[in-house]
């Protein structure tokens, strides 16, 4: 055969590969994607913690609070998946094959997730780094583009990165997300066409989900005096409702505002907390609780734990 006419060389039996990525998901990847954090969830990742949480001798070593008893931690998680899979979503797990460093139950901070796939995330601690490798093997996996990891200098934590609405992006720096990693990440979003709207964390926060969380499409839940003015500034150009935190206790010993939403106005949050589901409920949200106590004493809530695949 001619080369010229052979299809390898474009030839009449060329195939042109012209849709885009998100087109492809469903196909030629995994049917995975988010724009929002409020639309009815459908898939999580999450990790079984396992040797690496046992025998932890200085809980600030390995940046926890307190020490944690494995077994109870290994307990709950299971009916945290367990929740998840009684509202109808997928649970995966990380499965590494190696054991891995103990902080990276918080799968949350490892990527974060567009409806072209991936950004894999580069944690900001020695503590957390390589976890993005375990997770990066799962996505992979899983059918999950990778369409970015975070590099050079940056630091990326999935955590620092919300969906507003389907158009929109807030994106924090602070503790855990420097500027580099921030700029590289909103590189990406706008190339998808989405809006970023940049934000600073004050000191001694650790992650934006610590101060900001959406209930639904209409309403916000906040932590007044940490989440960033120009983040609530954002959320009532848009029309939303800002539920305020109604106990700090509840708040920081509790992880009251650290829940994930399963559908529009229903939530999976930590038991524990009555004056917050209280108010909660008084606005028409509908609250599963589950105990969290041992991850509470690592630092993490419920958001923390659950790195999210796919909504919608």
């Amino acid at each position: 055969m001619d080369p010229i006419k052979a299809a390898a060389y474009g030839g009449e039996g060329w195939q042109a590969r012209i849709t885009a990525l998100n087109q492809e998901m469903g196909t030629i990847w995994g049917d995975w994607g988010v724009e929002s954090e409020c639309m009815p969830l459908r898939a999580v990742l999450l990790h079984l913690p396992g040797k690496e949480v046992e025998g932890l001798a200085n809980p600030d070593e390995v940046q926890m609070l307190s020490p944690i008893e494995a077994d109870l931690m290994q307990r709950q998680h299971d009916a945290l998946a367990q929740a998840y899979r009684h509202a109808e979503v997928q649970v995966h797990y990380v499965n590494p094959a190696v054991t891995p460093p103990p902080n990276i139950m918080f799968v949350r901070d490892l990527f974060f997730v567009t409806p072209e796939g991936a950004i894999l995330a580069r944690p900001a601690s020695t503590v957390r780094a390589g976890e993005e490798r375990h997770v990066a093997r799962r996505l992979a996996d899983l059918g999950v583009p990778i369409i970015r990891s975070v590099r050079g200098k940056g630091t990326f934590e999935g955590a620092d990165a919300l969906w507003l609405d389907e158009q929109t992006v807030l994106l924090a720096s602070g503790l855990r997300t420097n500027e580099e990693g921030a700029n590289q990440v909103e590189r990406v979003l706008r190339e998808m066409d989405v809006e970023v709207i940049r934000v600073e964390l004050p000191y001694g926060t650790m992650h934006l989900l610590g101060t900001l969380n959406f209930a639904d499409r209409d309403l916000a839940v906040a932590w007044s005096g940490r989440v960033p003015f120009k983040a609530v500034q954002a959320l009532r150009e848009r029309d939303f409702e800002v539920l305020w935190l109604p106990d700090e206790e509840e708040a920081v010993k509790g992880m009251a505002l650290n829940f994930v939403t399963l559908r529009p106005r229903c939530v999976l949050m930590p038991a524990n907390c009555p004056k917050t589901s209280s108010v909660y409920k008084a606005s028409g949200i509908k609250c599963i609780e589950v105990g969290i106590s041992e991850f509470i004493k690592a630092a993490g809530g419920v958001g923390c734990l659950t790195g999210i695949l796919k909504r919608g």
